[in-house]
């Protein structure tokens, strides 16, 4: 029988328990509510304009403790969970939120073990969920087109697990060049794409997938999404498409009120999912009545960030975080890719 001193730790899993210690990450909780995250450093203090408290008070303390400042004020210290980590986290593209992660790992079947590509790695808050969901054992393969986003995606996933993950490649590059040179055809069990146009890759990710493997596809207006769906029907090898978003409302409680919070979070981006087909095999034609003019094809448009109301992220930015994180290019004098 196999006792717990001799089961294999998974990567990151001693930084998730045991008492605090230095380098941690802790998320403090003042009595109204706000949250404030510090990472535990010798000689550090935690200062607001109602006092302060030093981080000595912390380390080596049970997390879910309590302390209190110079101005009597208590502050509940936890570490941060993988969704408080994403929301905080230095970033330079727009994060998938931890409502659109947690139904990817689920309605895409990311099982331990799990041969998974990812495109469009942007801050790396989705190849975190990816990484605990495949567990050592798996593989995830994440492929970024630009050089910058992938540094701070490198540098926000090995802070947040402690290190290098031994189930993680990185690569920069354009899925449809790199993902025909890392995986053999039939290979890859699900395929993740967060990008403009995934509609582009249909094919290079068709050839990859085993059969019955599945793809999603993250985007962000019904203009994608309708594109995409069209793009995977037309190419054949993939069984029909469904489509969904998730929104998320909390509640309020304190006694006898109890209802609905005043603010959510709504809509942050659609889902559409499908289903690889086995070789040679033709899918049944599914039964529909269009409506006149419900498929325009106008392969001229131009898919861009501005094109489709996302904010641009300036190279400003982008370097103060690669800063932040550590990650800064050799070379100050070359601008990113």
């Amino acid at each position: 029988m196999t006792t717990p001193t001799d089961t294999p730790t998974a990567t990151g899993a001693e930084l998730r328990r045991g008492p605090f210690r230095v380098g941690d990450k802790v998320q403090l909780t003042d009595p109204k509510g706000r949250l404030h995250t510090i990472t535990l450093q010798p000689g550090g203090t935690f200062h607001t304009h109602k006092g302060y408290f030093k981080h000595e008070q912390i380390i080596g303390q049970p997390e879910g403790s309590v302390v209190v400042n110079t101005a009597d004020i208590e502050y509940l210290a936890l570490r941060p969970l993988l969704a408080d980590y994403v929301l905080s986290m230095p970033r330079g593209a727009a994060v998938v939120y931890p409502k659109d992660a947690a139904q990817i790992v689920a309605m895409a079947d990311i099982y331990p073990g799990a041969r998974v590509v990812e495109a469009g790695v942007g801050s790396g808050a989705l190849t975190m969920s990816l990484l605990r969901a495949v567990g050592d054992a798996g593989h995830l393969h994440s492929i970024e087109r630009r050089e910058d986003f992938a540094a701070i995606a490198q540098g926000n996933v090995e802070t947040f697990f402690g290190g290098p993950h031994p189930a993680w490649q990185l690569s920069v590059g354009d899925l449809s060049d790199v993902l025909p040179q890392v995986a053999e055809p039939g290979a890859v069990d699900r395929v993740v794409l967060d990008m403009l146009a995934p509609w582009e890759n249909v094919d290079a990710v068709a050839s990859a997938l085993a059969p019955g493997g599945v793809l999603v596809c993250y985007v962000a207006t019904t203009t994608q999404l309708s594109r995409t769906a069209e793009d995977l029907r037309a190419d054949g090898r993939f069984a029909e498409p469904s489509a969904f978003e998730t929104m998320i409302r909390g509640w309020h409680l304190e006694g006898l009120a109890v209802r609905p919070e005043h603010r959510m979070i709504g809509h942050t981006g659609f889902l559409i999912t499908a289903r690889r087909l086995a070789d040679g095999v033709t899918p049944p034609h599914r039964k529909r009545r269009p409506a006149k003019g419900a498929y325009p094809v106008t392969p001229e448009a131009e898919w861009s960030s501005e094109e489709l109301g996302e904010r641009a992220i300036s190279d400003k930015k982008v370097r103060k975080v690669r800063r932040d994180l550590g990650v800064a290019p050799e070379d100050p004098s070359t601008p990113p890719a």
